[in-house]
């Protein structure tokens, strides 16, 4: 193909592809009031690379072959860069902007929190003082099974049904269940709140009454053993899903001067960077409870131990980490 045909067949797309680098480099609130260029980057930047192999094959002019080469740069560097931002927000969202998110909405994680861990100590001191209580928050079959499960004379895996289950199969089963339950609790929210306040009093009675009836039954090294080691992360990622389940329930509730789909909107953004941590508290705790927390040949006190040190790490990444950052708002 010769140059010129060359040039009058793929200039357009070349155009295109540097028109939709101009608009990345932009300040971002300049693209927000611009309609972004549409493009494929990842195919558009294999086509350009193509573009130039071929222009160097076939001994193009060097000025046709500099401008792509220069093409291929800018788009090298904006694939790199953009890795690069990844990667740094990744970082930063862990290490600052999650736990001073969850600083600065305090009064919904508290209210989750009371909400939450209120129903289940209740339930728990309530059953040890009338032990049938418990029939009224769980069925007859599913405490048999969890006293199966937990039974000291058990030799097998605690907290399973069947031995059978592997690990990695009791990992996605775990992953399963805590994010059905998260969602629940999260999306509750949209029901001005309603929603969050019932799953987070629903799930607190539960889980308190399989704590104080296996307590009251006698079955605490094999129960408490069991959930020491994942309860810190699983017991604090249903309390901060409840908390942006009512993060949106506050902009239905009071959007202010706002119309309520536009505070929804507004605090969504917030809402959802919850969430996040909640489901990588949920995922932690899978990983926690299937490999670390079933294992019947790890001492009672390392777990007790184990346990404890990991409900510290977490109360002092929410309460200290990212403190003294600029973005810090009180």
């Amino acid at each position: 193909m010769k140059q010129e045909r060359f040039i009058h067949r793929y200039q357009p797309q070349w155009d295109q592809f540097e028109a939709w680098l101009d608009y990345q480099q932009l300040p971002k609130k300049q693209r927000k009031a611009l309609p972004e260029p549409a493009l494929d980057f990842p195919q558009a930047y294999r086509q350009l690379c193509h573009h130039l192999a071929l222009a160097q094959s076939r001994l193009y002019s060097p000025l046709l072959i500099g401008q792509l080469n220069e093409r291929v740069t800018r788009g090298h560097n904006h694939l790199y860069t953009s890795r690069l931002h990844f990667a740094h927000r990744f970082v930063n969202f862990y290490l600052r902007d999650l736990p001073q998110l969850v600083r600065r909405e305090w009064q919904a994680v508290l209210l989750a929190g009371l909400l939450f861990f209120g129903s289940f100590f209740a339930i728990l001191i309530a059953i040890q003082i009338q032990p049938d209580l418990v029939y009224s928050v769980i069925d007859g079959s599913q405490v048999a099974g969890m006293e199966e499960m937990y039974d000291p004379a058990r030799t097998s895996r605690l907290g399973r049904e069947r031995e059978a289950d592997s690990d990695i199969y009791m990992f996605g089963y775990y992953i399963k269940n805590n994010t059905g339950i998260g969602f629940q609790v999260f999306a509750g929210g949209l029901l001005y709140g309603l929603g969050s306040l019932f799953f987070l009093f629903y799930n607190g009675l539960v889980i308190g009454a399989v704590a104080g009836h296996l307590t009251q039954m006698g079955y605490i090294s094999t129960f408490w053993g069991f959930v020491a080691g994942h309860s810190a992360f699983e017991l604090t990622a249903i309390v901060l899903a409840g908390a942006a389940g009512f993060k949106l329930a506050a902009a239905l509730i009071m959007p202010g001067r706002k119309s309520r789909a536009l505070a929804l909107r507004d605090n969504a953004q917030e809402a959802i960077g919850i969430v996040y941590g909640s489901a990588t508290l949920f995922v932690m705790a899978a990983f926690v409870e299937a490999l670390w927390s079933s294992q019947p040949w790890i001492p009672l006190m390392v777990k007790y131990g184990v346990g404890i040190a990991l409900w510290l790490l977490v109360i002092g990444y929410f309460t200290r980490l990212g403190r003294g950052a600029s973005h810090e708002t009180g």
